[in-house]
């Protein structure tokens, strides 16, 4: 014999009564309020700085040749912390943010583990020229990716559009250089993502700021009005 609780999981409670019979999903319908804070930011931030780094390294920064140092922020800034942020989006309803926050994680994640030595991924590619093919695929893939998020964005706000406008073309840029060898089109690359970190700073200090109840300013965002 089911339980009381078993009965209200499956959405009703029966009684003979009908004056005082109901159903357990009239209940359900009341809001349920969220202590969930806007996770935005942290994943704003960690994509940011990654990408900071990671950017200034394909610029030739100070003579800077291997973007191994960018690995464990990669694992832990941009992958883990937002993997979380994604996941945070979801419980609040915010498709677009847990989409992009855990995809991004996920590619930092795998963009280390392409770096890693122990990991194999560049020890199977006996020769260069096919290495370089094979992570262009994988940047332009991204790009592809980074598009369609892009024209989720085109009623959001000016900010958002503006950032995965220029990640979009970060991406390819630096595609076509993996898959030229110019070096000068992978600094371009470099450029422009230094550029989308700089955004991405920008929109999540905005996010940050407008959850303050006494904030010192505000930074508009552009954002469209819902009609």
């Amino acid at each position: 014999m089911s339980s009381s609780l078993d009965v209200l999981e499956k959405g009703a409670v029966h009684t003979n009564n009908p004056h005082i019979a109901y159903h357990a999903n009239s209940y359900s319908a009341a809001p349920r309020p969220s202590r969930i804070a806007n996770p935005g930011t942290l994943g704003l931030f960690s994509f940011a700085s990654t990408t900071l780094i990671l950017s200034l390294y394909n610029l030739g920064t100070r003579s800077i040749t291997h973007p191994n140092v960018v690995v464990g922020m990669a694992i832990f800034c941009g992958g883990l912390a937002q993997l979380l942020a994604g996941m945070w989006e979801f419980p609040k309803g915010n498709a677009f943010g847990a989409t992009a926050f855990t995809s991004f994680g996920a590619f930092w994640m795998s963009f280390a583990t392409i770096l890693i030595p122990g990991s194999g991924v560049g020890a199977a590619y006996t020769e260069a020229a096919e290495f370089d093919s094979a992570l262009g695929i994988y940047l332009v893939t991204w790009g592809v990716v980074t598009f369609l998020l892009t024209i989720a964005t085109l009623r959001k706000s000016f900010g958002l559009i503006a950032l995965f406008s220029l990640l979009t073309l970060t991406f390819f840029v630096l595609a076509g250089g993996t898959f030229s060898g110019i070096a000068n089109v992978t600094k371009a690359g470099g450029a422009l993502g230094v550029v989308t970190a700089l955004v991405a700073y920008y929109i999540g200090l905005s996010e940050l700021l407008s959850a303050e109840e006494q904030a010192i300013f505000h930074l508009p965002l552009g954002t469209f009005s819902k009609n």
